[in-house]
């Protein structure tokens, strides 16, 4: 009877000491980091400038669970039509903070609103969003439509996340699905990288994201943000931006696995403005498997908009 509790709470504690054992995000986890560090109000933000000292801002936010790094391609070419580019790591992943809560929405524009007015930019910005940075990009776009010149998703999320039966029957389970998601995530992601790098073009991205696994927080970070904005319904946001003439542009991967292409459809109901480019080929790690298809419908759309 003794052994088998013994078992029982061994299991039940493996993801806390899976967890212990991780390296602390810290000054000495940050000593060697390229970019720069903003002591906001919910914590450390590591954020990097791309581009042109001068011209347009365009601020980019990633995904789930490939921190900036993955805009490294993008940012360039970015910088080469001529914004000033900002990219940063969102709590929990990268060199920023791992504060605790609920990673919703608000929890997430918080941070946006923070590293934006450390920096004094209030308007005329291009936000672009990569997967749930897209959702984040939204909930921004709809609460302050007039600060931006221009929204660009990229397989954003805020539609139906196809993570496949098993991961939402987990996800629907309180406490027991968490303890099991903090365990099979690891080897998901692992799995993942791997299977994406042969296609990157940015240089070690798998062993990037891999490394992410070491550090305390980055697990915790991703199941909260499951729980928290890929659970809210944005269809009420984009029907919001669809009222004003903030211009929108969505780009889309042709075989993406992860945002089903149906997604454009649903965009398309809530925002008949919005403008549609799909990558012919492309999954859903477009923005560094696919740049320059990328960057063409951007330069496409912004010399349209200008011209």
């Amino acid at each position: 009877m003794w052994v088998l509790l013994c078992v029982i709470v061994a299991l039940v504690l493996l993801p806390v000491g899976m967890e212990a054992r991780h390296r602390k995000m810290d000054a000495a986890a940050r000593a060697n980091a390229t970019g720069e560090f903003a002591e906001l109000s919910q914590g450390v933000t590591h954020y990097q400038w791309h581009g042109t000292a001068r011209g347009p801002i365009c601020v980019c936010i990633h995904g789930l669970s490939t921190p900036s790094f993955v805009f490294a391609t993008l940012a360039q070419g970015l910088g080469a039509l001529g914004f000033r580019v900002l990219t940063y790591d969102l709590y929990g992943r990268g060199l920023s903070d791992r504060p605790g809560g609920v990673q919703d929405s608000d929890f997430f524009l918080r941070q946006l609103e923070d590293l934006l007015e450390a920096h004094g930019i209030r308007e005329d910005i291009t936000l672009v969003g990569y997967s749930m940075g897209g959702a984040i990009a939204s909930a921004y776009a709809a609460k302050s439509p007039g600060a931006l010149r221009r929204l660009i998703l990229l397989a954003p999320a805020g539609f139906h996340l196809a993570l496949g039966a098993a991961a939402e029957r987990l996800l629907s389970l309180p406490v027991l699905g968490d303890w099991a998601l903090a365990l099979a995530l690891p080897l998901s992601l692992r799995k993942d990288a791997r299977a994406e790098g042969p296609t990157s073009t940015v240089e070690g991205l798998p062993q990037a994201q891999i490394g992410e696994l070491r550090y305390r927080g980055y697990v915790p970070a991703i199941i909260s943000s499951l729980h928290g904005i890929l659970d809210e319904d944005f269809q009420a946001r984009h029907e919001a931006i669809s009222r004003t003439d903030l211009p929108v542009m969505a780009i889309w991967g042709e075989a993406d696995q992860t945002i089903p292409m149906r997604a454009m459809g649903t965009l398309t109901k809530w925002n008949r403005m919005a403008h549609h480019t799909v990558i012919e080929g492309g999954g859903h790690g477009i923005p560094h498997t696919h740049p320059d298809a990328v960057l063409a419908a951007i330069r496409a759309e912004v010399q349209g908009e200008n011209g």
